[in-house]
């Protein structure tokens, strides 16, 4: 009899508390006064509204705020309810869009995906050539000092390459037995001509005339200035050394005598550039050379050296092609102050052509069959389709869109193909399969056979299609 009590109380008391429990969650009131239980199914931390985070690699963790996943380390995202994940669309939509290669995403699955997307807008795209080269004299702004008379070199003022020289300062100083005897000749000549002016006849007057420009002109040939010779002949007696100058003022770049030295007519002495402005001559590869025409802009930096760049222009481009390199030579002309470039200096240069005015989209937002060239455009909130475009020139990160694409709509510029992933587990997408198409069985169409071993060919009846695969449908992958 005590054994029975001890089994029968116990279980009294537990099957009361399970009514109560049970009229209680029927009624709501623990739901309302402990928020344990809702009417719906759902936990009170579910439908509260303090944002949750979560993983997008391990959707099972599950925080109060944001941070870090314990697993792998990735940043927690915003978790999503039902109302903000899904994307309605009736069933004659969804029919529609598939149709139409269109694939909806909830946001759960753009966040998975990360898809971003941008507005397509017309910009202006500047075509970026860059190009290596080096720095050479100008043939312009380059001479040679030469003897215009044989003798021998007495002085040189020009100690050594580099030296610098000016047109008003000789460079070298010649003693030549020719010179002097010209020197004195002029001199006699200049005597004859006032003697022979007191003549009455006019013949021997202009005689003395013809004898002071013929002597003059010799003078001239042998190198003598018209300054010198007003020298000569305010000085009345002979020059020993008659001195050579430079044409240009500049650098010395070659030096090829020594002083005390003698030189026969001709023989070059020095080798003068000016070197305040060179030039730059650029390598451009054949299908960069196109885009070049004379009087383009042109920076110029040398390449040793990280300094401001030097602007410049194309002012020649060589018609001359090198079969070794399949490049053309582009010639650019710079200014050289403080004799910052230097001749055989390497250089790198960037050429910046204007293309016309268009949409511009990031090189991320165009996938590449090798045939084709698509987009993925947000026709509606959350339901993409992909469109066909013709892409331009590329530069850096940024690719011009020819056609295709109208400036305002929305193109998925991450995260395209994630979505071309999910349009090929639909049935659809942007591959290329006509490879696969060709060479079919004419038995797998009902046709005739081709005749074989001397038969007549027959008809083959048609293969019942295989059922196609379900294709994997994403829809309800909720977080």
């Amino acid at each position: 009899m005590s054994l029975n009590k001890k089994i029968t109380i116990p279980l009294t008391i537990l099957t009361l508390a399970v009514v109560t429990v049970s009229w209680l969650y029927k009624g709501g009131k623990l739901s309302k006064e402990f928020g344990w239980f809702k009417k719906d199914g759902h936990t009170h931390q579910e439908q509260s509204a303090t944002p949750l985070y979560t993983c997008p690699m391990h959707p099972f963790i599950i925080k109060d705020k944001p941070g870090t996943c314990p697993i792998c380390g990735m940043e927690l995202i915003k978790k999503l309810n039902d109302a903000q994940n899904a994307v309605v669309q009736t069933p004659e939509q969804k029919q529609q869009a598939h149709k139409l290669g269109q694939i909806a995403l909830s946001a759960t699955q753009r966040i998975m995906a990360n898809v971003a997307t941008v507005e397509a807008k017309q910009e202006n795209l500047s075509k970026e050539i860059s190009a290596v080269g080096s720095i050479q004299i100008d043939q312009t702004r380059q001479a040679k000092v030469t003897a215009w008379i044989a003798g021998r070199l007495d002085k040189l003022n020009v100690a050594a390459v580099g030296a610098q020289v000016t047109k008003d300062r000789p460079v070298a100083e010649v003693y030549s037995p020719e010179l002097v005897a010209s020197q004195q000749e002029y001199l006699l000549a200049l005597k004859s001509r006032e003697q022979l002016k007191s003549s009455s006849l006019p013949a021997i007057s202009q005689n003395g005339e013809g004898l002071v420009a013929s002597a003059r002109q010799r003078l001239m040939l042998y190198g003598v200035k018209e300054s010198q010779i007003a020298e000569l002949e305010k000085a009345g007696k002979p020059n020993i050394r008659l001195p050579i100058y430079t044409p240009l003022s500049g650098i010395v770049i070659e030096k090829m005598v020594q002083q005390g030295q003698y030189v026969n007519v001709g023989d070059v002495l020095f080798t003068i550039a000016d070197l305040s402005r060179v030039w730059v001559e650029l390598d451009l590869y054949d299908n960069e050379i196109t885009a070049v025409h004379v009087g383009q802009a042109v920076e110029i930096r040398p390449s040793a050296e990280p300094v401001k760049p030097i602007m410049g222009r194309v002012n020649f481009i060589y018609p001359f092609h090198d079969p070794k390199t399949h490049t053309v030579k582009v010639r650019v002309e710079i200014p050289n102050r403080n004799l910052m470039f230097r001749p055989d200096m390497f250089v790198s240069a960037t050429i910046k052509t204007p293309l016309p005015r268009g949409i511009v989209l990031p090189v991320t937002a165009v996938l590449d069959t090798g045939k084709r060239q698509v987009v993925w455009v947000e026709a509606q909130p959350g339901v993409f389709e992909p469109r066909d475009v013709q892409a331009g020139e590329r530069m850096g990160d940024r690719v011009q869109i020819i056609s295709g694409i109208k400036p305002g709509e929305k193109v998925a510029v991450s995260g395209a193909y994630l979505i071309d992933s999910e349009s090929q587990l639909r049935g659809g997408g942007v591959q290329d399969h006509s490879q696969h198409t060709g060479g079919a069985k004419p038995e797998a169409k009902g046709q005739t056979a081709p005749a074989q071993d001397g038969h007549e060919g027959h008809t083959v009846p048609p293969q019942p299609a295989k059922p196609a695969k379900k294709p994997l449908n994403m829809d309800d992958m909720k977080m």
